[in-house]
This record gives C-alpha cells, sequence and structure tokens, in this order.
C-alpha cells in the first residue's frame, strides 16, 4: 500500500470511528443524563469536527507534485497538525476550568449509577486507545505528522474517558470530590501534549536540523561509494516532514566529468533511499584543491585514513584534507 493511500484510510477510519462514538454517547447521555457522559458525548463531537479538518488535510498532503508545488504537497501537514493542537489545547483549558469549577462547588453531582454510562465509557476508551496505536504506527511508518499528532489526541481522550469513568463511579460511591480531581490531572497531561505537538511541528516549520542519527546515515552514504575519498558541508534540515540535504564529496581530481558525474548520482541515490529525505544536492570537489572542512559532518573514507607502510597517513588524507 503506498503512503497516499495509507494516510488517507486513516483519516477516513477516524472520520467514521468519532461518529459512531459521539452518537453513542448522545444517545448513553440522553437515556441516563450522566453529565460526565454528557462532557464526553461534546467531546467526540468535536473530534467528529476536527476528524473532517484532519481528513481534508490529508486529502491536500497526498495529492500529487504539480507545476505550482513541483515537490508535492506534504509541507500542508505541519500546519494540518497545528489544528490539531488548537484542538488539544481547548479541551485541556476547558477540562480544566470545568474541573476547577466542580472541585470549588465540592464535587460534581452525576445523578446517576448506570452500568450502562460506564460501559460506553470503557467501550470508548478501548476504541480510542486502538484508535491512538493504530494512528501512531501508520503515521511513524509513513512520516505523517498529522496522524503522530492525531494519535496524541486520541491518547487523550482515552484519558478523558477513564477520568469520567471516575466521576460517574466515585459521585456513586458516595466521593464527588475524585470526579473533578480526576480531571484536573488529565487536563494537565492533555495540554503537555499540544506542547508536544506545537514543539514537534514548529521544527518541521523553521527548517530544524534532523536527528543525529539520520546525519550520520547520510555520511556514512556518500563514503559507501568506492571512490568518494571524503564528505563535508554537510547540511540537512526539514522542509515540512520531510529533509533536504546537501554536502560535498571529495574524489579523484583527474576523473573525467562523466565518471564524476556517475559517482554523484550514484550517491544521490544512496541517501534518497532513506525514507525521510526528500531532495539531495552533492557538489563533487577535486580532493586536490584543498577544499576539505574539518567540522562534526566531516569525514574521510576508511580507506583514506588507514596508515602507510612507514605509519603516515595515507596520501588522499594529506591532500587538502
Amino acid at each position: 500500500m503506498n503512503r497516499k493511500t495509507a494516510v488517507r484510510r486513516v483519516g477516513l477510519v477516524l472520520l467514521v470511528a468519532n461518529v459512531l462514538l459521539a452518537l453513542a454517547k448522545a444517545a448513553v447521555w440522553s437515556a441516563t443524563g450522566s453529565l460526565a457522559l454528557g462532557s464526553e458525548a461534546v467531546n467526540s463531537f468535536a473530534d467528529t469536527a476536527y476528524s473532517f479538518v484532519v481528513l481534508a488535510g490529508l486529502y491536500l498532503t497526498t495529492q500529487p507534485p504539480d507545476f505550482e508545488h513541483p515537490h508535492g504537497h506534504e509541507r500542508i501537514e505541519p500546519f494540518v497538525s497545528l489544528f490539531v493542537a488548537v484542538g488539544v489545547f481547548a479541551a485541556g483549558a476547558g477540562v480544566l476550568y470545568t474541573a476547577t469549577q466542580a472541585a470549588l462547588r465540592g464535587g460534581t453531582t452525576t445523578p446517576v449509577n448506570s452500568p450502562l454510562a460506564v460501559g460506553v465509557l470503557v467501550a470508548a476508551g478501548a476504541v480510542k486507545l486502538l484508535l491512538y496505536r493504530y494512528c501512531r504506527r501508520v503515521g511513524e511508518r509513513r512520516e505523517s505528522p498529522a496522524l503522530v499528532a492525531t494519535a496524541l489526541d486520541n491518547r487523550n481522550d482515552t484519558l478523558t474517558a477513564a477520568a469520567a469513568i471516575v466521576g460517574v463511579v466515585g459521585s456513586a460511591a458516595g466521593y464527588p470530590i475524585l470526579d473533578p480531581l480526576a480531571a484536573g490531572v488529565v487536563s494537565l497531561g492533555i495540554l503537555y501534549t499540544g506542547y508536544e505537538i506545537v514543539r514537534d511541528n514548529v521544527a518541521y516549520l523553521v527548517g530544524a536540523a534532523p536527528p543525529p542519527e539520520l546525519r550520520e546515515d547520510i555520511l556514512t552514504r556518500a563514503l559507501e561509494h568506492p571512490q568518494v575519498r571524503g564528505a563535508h558541508d554537510v547540511v540537512a534540515h526539514y522542509v515540512g516532514p520531510e529533509v533536504d540535504v546537501s554536502l560535498h564529496i571529495e574524489v579523484e581530481g583527474d576523473l573525467s566529468l562523466f565518471e564524476a558525474h556517475d559517482i554523484e548520482s550514484s550517491v544521490v541515490q544512496r541517501i534518497r533511499d532513506i525514507p525521510a529525505v526528500d531532495d539531495v544536492f552533492v557538489h563533487v570537489d577535486p580532493k586536490e584543491l584543498g577544499e576539505w572542512k574539518e567540522d562534526d559532518d566531516a569525514r574521510v573514507a576508511a580507506a583514506e585514513s588507514e596508515p602507510d607502510s612507514e605509519g603516515g597517513s595515507a596520501d588522499a588524507a594529506d591532500d587538502g584534507q
């Protein structure tokens, strides 16, 4: 299954699941009068609304490249994720406000002790937990920040369902203060999740550097070519959720232009095979020119750094390196 089909399918599954959960909660709320379940129903209707936005965003991001967007539309995804973050912050603030008001009144006043209300909350929490794992797995595998953000939001919904269960059961058991206390703790977790989503997606938008492991993989792949003597000036940064790479490689100066072109094309393809990488730009330097720059992302090939028979370094490592 390609990326477009995979992420669109997740968006559709999310929408259908949220619609069904909202209808189920609303029906039981109407039958039982449980205030905790009523707040969960409102939460699910809000989830349904943003699911439409996420599905539309995923549809746009999976459109093929066109004249105005030659690199594709994946860069829209961080904006979709930030929209999810706004919803997460709003939900967290709303839960915190409601919990504070209820605590000041001495606790919630849930009027029923309904096994049906507890049952639908347990089922909703289980469904949200499954959606969290599903979205997280596909989001990480397909490099989709919007799906990862949605996964975290579903994790929050699992926690709010648990808090609602505490409220229903605690109130019925004669401890109404348990509901606002549990909701207050959950609200802090929700707000932290919003912070996580913003932190990760702002990095995509401002062109932050990828993790050190990916930069190391880039260097390793460049030096795997037998005619590459060294690599330096590696610049890797996020452009949307994907990574653009530029680097210099050092080769023997007496190679023909055709040979240098073949080396450059081979190195580009090796680095493009990294799933997170989009574009790669390779500048070919004759190693004899002495353009070597020693920095954290500079390395000579293993054969170039081995000592010669007299105990010195190999010639290629000395020529401009």
